[in-house]
């Protein structure tokens, strides 16, 4: 991205955007649930910017070697919620907003005269902020989209919806399994979505 000169620096700088975005992501989730009636995830310290509370280890390796992943997952109990299906919707879509809303920021930043190493990181920021963001809107359990998707459908379908959670894990992992010439299939599902993001937000100077 800007040149082979700084490839260490940029294993180094997506590492921490990397952290960056998952803390966010997952401090949104608990911010939202506690906002919505819900301390569950304050008594389990997850109402904090602090990434050692919001880091899941095999989500992170994902992410690096993959460029998609997830942090560790911010329980809430709906039955402490007004209306548990939509606040349960609201309570998921808040970490992919909150990344699309950094990605944002960055890129706006980006667009001043910064010094070179500055405008590398922002460039990660933005880069891992959609891919987190992306990859949790994929309507598959455990990611958000699954939640969000169960809000926003009628109370039938959505308990129709809801009895295929148990069989998330599968579906994701052969999304995850590489059998497309080494390209896992959820990457070709989610890819064009970041593309066309990342050449609205990254400025093409870059």
């Amino acid at each position: 991205m800007f040149g082979s000169g700084f490839n260490i620096l940029e294993i180094l700088f997506g590492f921490a955007a990397l952290v960056v975005a998952i803390t966010i992501h997952e401090f949104s989730h608990a911010w939202t649930a506690e906002h919505l009636g819900d301390p569950t995830p304050r008594l389990q310290g997850r109402l904090t910017l602090n990434p050692l509370a919001h880091l899941d280890p095999i989500g992170t390796i994902m992410l690096i070697l993959v460029r998609f992943g997830w942090g560790k997952p911010v329980r809430f109990d709906p039955f402490n919620l007004r209306n548990p299906r939509r606040d349960s919707a609201a309570i998921s879509i808040a970490g992919p907003i909150s990344n699309l809303i950094v990605a944002i920021i960055a890129s706006l930043v980006l667009r001043l005269p910064l010094p070179i190493l500055l405008s590398a990181f922002l460039a990660q920021i933005i880069l891992f902020n959609i891919i987190l963001g992306v990859f949790n809107l994929v309507p598959i359990h455990p990611l958000d989209g699954f939640k969000i998707v169960e809000g926003i459908l009628s109370e039938d379908k959505a308990r129709e919806w809801h009895e295929l959670e148990r069989y998330g894990m599968i579906f994701l992992l052969i999304l995850l399994f590489p059998i497309f010439g080494g390209t896992a299939p959820i990457q070709r599902i989610i890819s064009p979505v970041i593309n066309f993001l990342l050449n609205i937000f990254l400025p093409s100077s870059l």
